[in-house]
C-alpha cells in the first residue's frame, strides 16, 4: 500500500487572499490554512473545486513470484497448528477440530497436544493428526468461544488459539469482487465516487470451459503445407526401424504411427497430424483445424512464492556470441605470397596485410 501526503501551498491558492485594514491603507494577505479548511468568515469553506490526481502502481516485487502448482501445498505453522470445522445442519453446534501439524517432521512424535474448547469443560488430549478429527458439542447459545491447542514437548511449550462463534454460519463476504471506490480527478471533494472491481466474472469460475469461446466452426477445416519430414521420430531398435501399423507409445498414449510404406510416398500421422514424405524430399502435412477449444488450453493452477517477495536481482545480459580467434602459422606470410602474382596486387591484400612501403 502505497501512502500518499497532499501538500496544499498557501502560494498555489489564489482564493485565500482576503483584505485587512491596516493604518487605514487596505493590504492583501494570505489567511491561515486553518480557517481555509474550516471556514471563512461566513463560515463557508473558501477551499472549493481543488482535485487530486491519483496513479495507482505496482511494481514486480509487489506482485511476487509465482509457479505452478504442483499440489504439495503446507501451511507456514507446521509444528503447531489446527483447522475447524461444523455444518449449518442440525449439528451447527458442533465443532471438529483437526490436528494439522506436519506429520513428516520427526521431532513431532515427542510432542503430546491437549485442546482446551473454551466453554469451561475439561481439556482433552489430541495426539491424532489428520484426518483424524476430534468433536466437542457446545451449548444452545449464539455466543463466542477460544478454541486453545497446546503443544508440549521436550524443548519448551507452543499455544496457538483461535475464535468461534456458535451457532455455526458460513461468512458472508462483504465485499466479493474487491470493489475499489476513489473520487474522480474532475469536481469538487463531493464528486460522486465511482469504482472498480477487481475481480470480474471471468474469475469466478476457474475452469476451461468458462475461459473460452464457443464461437468456432462444429465442421473441422483442413490446413496442410510442406514442412520437414518428421519420419525419424517413429523409428524404432531392431533390423527394421519402421514398421506399419505399430503404434509409438509415450507417456501412455500413443504418439504416433506409420500408416503406409509405399514406393513413392511414406504416410504417418503424429499427434493427429498426417505426414506424407515422397521420395524427392518433399514433406506435406495435413490437419483439422477449428476455433478456440477447450483443446488448445491447459488449465494449471499457480502459486505464489512468497519466500522470493522483496527479492529484486540486477539485470543480466546472456549472449550466446563466441570468438573463434583462429590459428596462426610461422609461414603464414609466405603462404599468402603464392596468392599475388603483381605488385598491385601485393598492395591491395587483404586490406593492408602485407607492409610495403614506397621509396621516392
Amino acid at each position: 500500500m502505497n501512502k500518499y501526503n497532499i501538500v496544499i501551498s498557501p502560494e498555489t491558492i489564489k482564493s485565500d487572499l482576503v483584505t485587512v485594514s491596516y493604518s487605514g491603507q487596505n493590504i492583501g494577505i494570505y489567511s491561515g490554512m486553518t480557517q481555509i479548511l474550516s471556514g471563512g468568515t461566513n463560515g463557508q469553506s473558501i477551499l472549493t473545486g481543488l482535485t487530486i490526481p491519483i496513479l495507482l502502481t505496482e511494481t514486480i516485487t509487489d506482485i511476487g513470484y509465482y509457479t505452478p502448482f504442483d499440489g504439495a501445498i503446507l501451511q507456514k505453522d507446521i509444528i503447531n497448528n489446527f483447522i475447524f470445522s461444523s455444518s449449518t445442519g442440525t449439528s451447527k453446534y458442533t465443532y471438529y477440530v483437526y490436528n494439522t501439524s506436519d506429520e513428516f517432521q520427526k521431532f513431532i512424535q515427542f510432542s503430546n497436544f491437549t485442546i482446551n474448547w473454551g466453554d469451561g469443560s475439561t481439556t482433552e488430549q489430541f495426539n491424532g493428526l489428520t484426518p483424524n478429527s476430534i468433536s466437542h458439542q457446545y451449548p444452545s447459545a449464539i455466543k463466542k468461544y477460544t478454541i486453545t491447542m497446546t503443544q508440549q514437548t521436550p524443548w519448551g511449550t507452543n499455544i496457538i488459539t483461535k475464535n468461534i462463534s456458535t451457532p455455526f454460519t458460513i461468512p458472508q463476504s462483504t465485499n466479493p469482487k474487491g470493489t475499489a471506490y476513489f473520487v474522480s480527478n474532475v469536481g469538487s471533494w463531493s464528486a460522486t465516487p465511482v469504482s472498480y472491481d477487481f475481480i470480474f466474472s471471468g474469475d469466478q469460475s476457474n475452469t476451461i470451459t468458462s475461459q473460452v469461446s464457443s464461437s468456432w466452426t462444429t465442421v473441422p477445416f483442413y490446413v496442410s503445407g510442406q514442412t520437414y519430414s518428421r519420419l525419424n521420430d517413429l523409428a524404432q531398435y531392431g533390423p527394421q526401424q519402421y514398421l506399419q501399423g505399430v503404434p509409438i507409445i509415450r507417456d501412455s498414449q500413443i504418439f504416433g504411427v506409420i500408416t503406409n510404406i509405399a514406393p513413392l510416398f511414406t504416410a504417418y500421422t503424429i499427434q493427429n497430424i498426417d505426414y506424407y514424405d515422397y521420395d524427392d524430399g518433399t514433406t506435406v502435412f495435413f490437419a483439422e483445424s477449428s476455433g478456440f477449444t477447450v483443446d488448445n488450453i491447459t488449465s494449471e493452477p499457480i502459486v505464489k512464492e512468497e519466500v522470493l517477495l522483496k527479492v529484486i536481482d540486477q539485470p543480466q545480459i546472456q549472449s550466446d556470441v563466441y570468438v573463434e580467434r583462429g590459428k596462426n602459422s610461422a609461414y603464414e606470410r609466405i603462404q599468402r605470397l603464392g596468392e599475388v602474382d603483381n605488385l598491385g596486387s601485393l598492395i591491395n591484400y587483404g586490406y593492408g596485410f602485407f607492409n610495403v612501403e614506397k621509396k621516392v
